[in-house]
Parts: structure tokens; C-alpha cells; sequence
């Protein structure tokens, strides 16, 4: 290895009358400290322990030369260049290992993370509920199709049977879905991709009911409503033949739909039964008044019971009338004449006050024999209101049968309908020491036997 050589310089071989530009090299005509530039990177680096005092003037360590141009200008003293910062090494900070985001956790809670995901799972493990009207259930099994359920719930809702006319959405939190596969699609992959859904998720963060119901509910679709273009309904015949319809319904005075059809072969005309176009009624009575009192009734028992002795049994009749000013039932017997199987009743001298009055229902009697109205009770009852016969008085019970008249047209009614019951209240007790073994099956049976043990007594003269 070479000597160093004391000069300052470390370039071998330089002669002494040989001038080095310091200013060219370094921007100024000395060193501007005691770094030597050629150190390594490190050592400049570090810095003092504190910024030296900055000294008035100071001569270079060592004395430059002379320039051949001895009108050049001394070299001045380099200034001293204030420390750099020292560059310190970034460390990574180790970062711990998570399991990915849950989109619901965020959305419930972005800062109480545990209890957010805690939330969520609970979320996610909520049973769906099958909603149609006012029950509720949970759906334990998710895995079944919207057809298996509607299958599993058309025993409790019989309107659910016909699969054609069943159509399903889910409700969950602010998100409706419609399922247009109820036969291929589980409950619980739709619940999944609503959770996963972007709609879900802006819905729970504006939401308070951070745990909503994931809600499955069915909707019996009604027959089409309204009637196709080629169709009409028409007061009459003329109107339908008049009408540029190809099919034309319209009423007969037979009481029959009827009808027609125009084709090129001609107009075909016949009575239509089953008339899907229309809405399907029942007949029946929906009362406007209270139901007529339990002792009323009883009175009007004993009062036809006094008719009937051991040499001979007479019929009766008694008008149940609704007082408007005082609001209550009341009964009134008409002039009348009668026998064993005939009431003749003078009503022209009734002298009662129509305008308080309204005549709600005619109850007459059958002594011994069955509460049935017979072909004389039809041609009487014509009036528009209620009727209702007693029969088998001998006996402890009576029977009663209670109809209506709807313009001539009767319909049977349940006297429950317009008649207090017998009884209804009981002591609790008496309930909780009973116990009942009979299964859905022989309970349906037994109320048939009933029925058709009633009908028999019926048709009994």
C-alpha cells in the first residue's frame, strides 16, 4: 500500500507545481469542514453532537498555492453548511393478522368492532319467519324451497293449496325481494344474498332496528280480474247481438247467465253456469241489531208450551220487534186464531207504530213435532226479514231452526247468529281437571256423526 501523503491531497503522483482546483471540484476554494468529502456515506451523516459556532474568520488548514494568474482573487473561506437532518430508518410496524371485514358488522358499529361482529353473527343466525296475516313462525329448516313451504302450511292455511295461485316475497329490513322460482330457490340462499347486498347494508347503517326480521311471506293471488278485450257483460240479449264483442254475457229472467258467441258459422247461445267472469257470492244475513236476549227466548218457550197439554197441542206465534227509542227487544203477540198445525194471524188490527218499531223476526211454534218450516210456513214467510219455529216442546231441550227471507228466497242460518247462547261462562276449574285424548282426526269425525245424526231428526215427521 502507498503512503499517505501529508499534503491533503490523496492523488499520487500530483507535482507539486501542478495546481488542483478546489472550487471546481467542491464549489468554493476550501474545505468547508473537517468532513472529509471522500469519507464514507455514514460518516457524513452523522451529525455533531451541537452546530459549531460559525468563527468571524478563519484562515483555510492549509495555504492554496499560487495561481499563475496573480490578478485572481484569494480564496475565500467556504461557509459552513448548516447539519442535515439524519434520515432515520423506517421500521414496519408489524401488522397482526385479522379475519376479513364483515360488511354488517361495519355498518351496525365502525368503532366497537367486537361488539359489532358479535351483532352481525347474531344477524346472520336469525331464523327467517314465515309472515301471512297474523301468525308467525320460525323456519328451522332453510334449506327447504318456498314450494315445500307453502306445501308444509296448506294443512293451517287451506287458501295456500293451489301452488298456480301462491306467490311469494321476502321483507328483509328495508329490502323486498320477489321469488320467481318458488320451486328451485331455498329461503335461506335468498336471506344470504340480501345480506350480502349492497341495499341491505345502506339500509342497516340508516336504519335503528339494527336486527331486523328476515320475513317470508306468501300471497294468494286472486283469479284475473276484469274481462278480456273479446268479452263483455250486457244487460241484454239486443245490447251483446248489438256489441262488437266475440264473446257476451248477460242475464236471463230464468235467473240464468247466459252466453253468447259469434263466429262465422253463426251465434251460439246458452246458459252459462259456471261464470268465472263474476265474483263469487254466498248467501247469508249480517245482523245490524244486538243479539236477541237468552231471556226473551226462554219466555217465548213458556208461552208456547202452555198450548200443549194432554188432549191436545196448538201452534203459536209471536213477533220479536226492536224498539228504536229504548234500544231493546221486545215481543209482541198478534190477534190470531189457532189449531194443531195452522196460525191465523189478524194483523190489520195491530195498531203497532211503524216508525219505533222494526218487525226483526216471526217465531211461531210446532208443538211436538219437529222444527221444520213446512210448505204453509213458505208461502207466509215472504217478507223480507227474519223466521224461526220451535219444535219438539215436549221435551226438556226444544229444537229451533231459524232461517231468512230475502225476497221470497230463503236461506237457513245458525241461530247463533241472532240468538244469545245458553251458556257460555264457567268456572276455570273446571277445565284444568279435564284432559283430552282425542286426536284432529276423531274430533272432524265426531262432528260429522253429529251433523248427520241432526239431519236424520230432520227428515223424521
Amino acid at each position: 500500500m502507498s503512503e499517505m501523503i501529508n499534503s491533503g491531497f490523496p492523488f499520487p503522483g500530483m507535482e507539486d507545481s501542478e495546481e488542483l482546483d478546489i472550487s471546481a471540484i467542491f464549489g468554493g476554494g476550501a474545505p468547508a469542514s473537517d468532513i472529509n468529502p471522500f469519507d464514507p456515506p455514514a460518516a457524513q451523516a452523522e451529525p455533531p453532537a451541537a452546530p459549531p459556532e460559525q468563527p468571524e474568520s478563519e484562515a483555510p488548514a492549509a495555504p492554496a498555492k499560487p495561481t499563475a494568474d496573480p490578478v485572481a482573487p484569494p480564496p475565500q473561506p467556504e461557509p459552513v453548511p448548516a447539519p442535515q437532518p439524519v434520515p432515520q430508518a423506517q421500521t414496519p410496524s408489524p401488522v397482526p393478522a385479522s379475519e376479513p371485514a364483515n360488511p354488517i358488522a361495519t355498518a351496525i358499529d365502525k368503532q366497537e368492532t367486537q361488539t359489532a361482529q358479535a351483532a352481525a353473527r347474531s344477524l346472520f343466525e336469525k331464523p327467517p319467519i314465515f309472515a301471512y296475516g297474523s301468525a308467525r313462525d320460525e323456519i328451522t329448516d332453510g334449506a327447504m324451497t318456498f314450494e315445500e313451504l307453502r306445501i308444509a302450511k296448506a294443512d293451517d292455511f287451506p287458501e295456500l293449496g293451489e301452488g298456480k295461485r301462491v306467490s311469494w316475497i321476502v321483507e328483509y329490513g328495508k329490502v323486498t325481494k320477489a321469488i320467481t322460482d318458488p320451486k328451485g330457490t331455498t329461503i335461506q340462499s335468498v336471506k344470504e344474498e340480501i345480506e350480502r347486498s349492497k341495499a341491505f347494508l345502506d339500509g342497516l347503517k340508516k336504519s335503528k332496528d339494527k336486527s331486523p326480521s328476515c320475513l317470508v311471506k306468501p300471497r294468494v293471488t286472486a283469479q284475473s280480474k276484469g274481462i278480456a278485450g273479446y268479452k263483455g257483460v250486457f244487460q241484454s240479449l239486443e245490447e251483446a247481438q248489438a256489441s262488437d264483442k266475440t264473446i257476451c254475457l248477460f242475464p236471463s229472467g230464468d235467473g240464468k247467465v247466459y252466453e253468447l258467441r259469434k263466429t262465422e258459422l253463426g251465434e251460439f247461445l246458452a246458459p252459462k253456469n259456471n261464470v268465472i267472469e263474476f265474483p263469487s257470492v254466498r248467501a247469508g244475513f249480517t245482523p245490524a241489531l244486538p243479539l236477541i236476549p237468552q231471556g226473551l227466548l226462554q219466555q217465548i218457550i213458556s208461552f208456547f208450551r202452555c198450548y200443549m197439554n194432554e188432549t191436545a197441542e196448538f201452534e203459536a206465534l209471536a213477533h220479536i220487534l226492536w224498539d228504536k227509542e229504548s234500544e231493546q227487544f221486545l215481543v209482541h203477540v198478534p190477534p190470531q186464531e189457532v189449531s194443531k198445525a195452522r196460525v191465523n194471524a189478524d194483523l190489520s188490527r195491530d195498531g203497532l207504530n211503524e216508525t219505533r218499531y222494526l218487525h226483526y223476526m216471526d217465531i211461531h211454534s210446532h208443538n211436538s213435532m219437529a222444527a221444520k218450516f213446512s210448505p204453509v210456513d213458505d208461502q207466509d214467510e215472504k217478507a223480507t226479514r227474519l223466521y224461526a219455529v220451535l219444535g219438539r216442546l215436549d221435551k226438556f231441550f226444544p229444537e229451533i231452526t231459524v232461517r231468512m227471507s230475502c225476497g221470497g228466497t230463503y236461506c237457513k242460518l245458525d241461530p247463533a247468529l241472532v240468538f244469545e247462547s245458553l251458556g257460555e261462562t264457567f268456572p276455570r276449574e273446571w277445565r284444568d281437571n279435564v284432559k283430552t285424548g282425542e286426536t284432529r282426526a276423531q274430533r272432524e269425525t265426531g262432528i260429522r256423526l253429529r251433523e248427520l245424526l241432526e239431519e236424520f231428526r230432520e227428515e223424521q215427521p
